[in-house]
């Protein structure tokens, strides 16, 4: 038998990768209680409303896409280094992203918290990419303006390589703005 926290956690997990793969709106309550094997007391313990346990998983989504960001974004090396890395890095790209696939839920964009908890990591996102241009070089100002260019290109990435159902088109988009990033002053290279 599970304890409280570990159905609590159990719920929050099987609702961010339902809502990862077919979104907040389609999602119901039934659903997220089927597929985490919780007893039905227990969700409505926890989250009395969908909009609880929305809030919940996508805030839980938005915390550790953030840490992991920026643990990738920080580091000995130099800043641009670093940059490449996490723009890099491989990604699933046939399911997208799980927060930016929110902007086009309904239920999410419509609702001002749950909207606000996405918008949340974006801003939290652009503020770690700045960091970095800022640390390589640029005033802040072109640092801003940059790291809102690296995250459109990775959003768009996605948005490419799931139209086109070619996973290579984010690698092809983040190869062409990489390329870009010669003009970039770094002083610790």
């Amino acid at each position: 038998m599970s304890t409280p926290s570990e159905s609590r956690a159990r719920l929050v997990a099987t609702a961010r990768d339902l809502y990862a793969s077919q979104g907040v709106g389609a999602t119901s309550p039934r659903q997220v209680l089927a597929a985490s094997g919780v007893g039905q007391g227990s969700l409505y313990h926890h989250f009395p409303a969908k909009h609880d346990l929305a809030l919940a998983a996508i805030s839980a989504t938005v915390a550790d896409s953030l840490s992991a960001a920026a643990r990738e974004l920080r580091g000995e090396r130099p800043a641009l280094d670093r940059l490449r890395a996490y723009l890099e890095r491989p990604r699933d790209t046939a399911n997208g992203c799980r927060i930016g696939r929110h902007t086009s839920d309904q239920a999410v964009m419509s609702d001002a918290v749950l909207a606000a908890e996405v918008g949340s990591y974006f801003s939290g996102l652009v503020e770690r990419l700045t960091e970095v241009f800022v640390e390589a070089g640029l005033p802040d100002g072109a640092a801003s303006d940059r790291a809102y260019a690296a995250l459109a290109i990775v959003q768009g990435g996605y948005v490419l390589a799931r139209a086109l159902t070619d996973p290579t088109a984010m690698q092809r988009a983040v190869r062409g703005f990489v390329s870009l990033l010669t003009s970039v002053p770094e002083e610790t290279q």
